[in-house]
């Protein structure tokens, strides 16, 4: 489940942690730490409240699909997450 971060987004923004990347593929070759692909699913850990007249649609736990650019990565408390815009998230999975 979403863990809880001391940290309030603004606006339309939204904190993703982002899913692990895949060390196999699915005929089980393993990938080397230089060849794997930058995640594009995560789950959101807070939202903010949104924009005037436009709630945001996602809420912390759930688990989205974004941009493979999209968002700018932070640290807390020594675990990375990603800052991005709602309108960055593609779907909620």
């Amino acid at each position: 489940m979403a863990k809880k971060v001391n940290v309030t987004p603004l606006h339309d923004r939204v904190i993703v942690k982002a899913a692990a990347a895949e060390e196999k593929t699915a005929g089980g070759i393993i990938i080397p730490d230089t060849a794997k692909e930058k995640p594009q699913r995560g789950t959101v850990i807070a939202a903010g409240p949104g924009k005037k007249d436009e709630p945001v649609t996602v809420k912390p736990g759930d688990t989205v699909l974004y941009g493979k650019y999209a968002g700018t990565e932070i640290q807390i408390e020594g675990v990375d997450y990603l800052i991005m815009r709602e309108s960055d998230i593609l779907a909620i999975v």
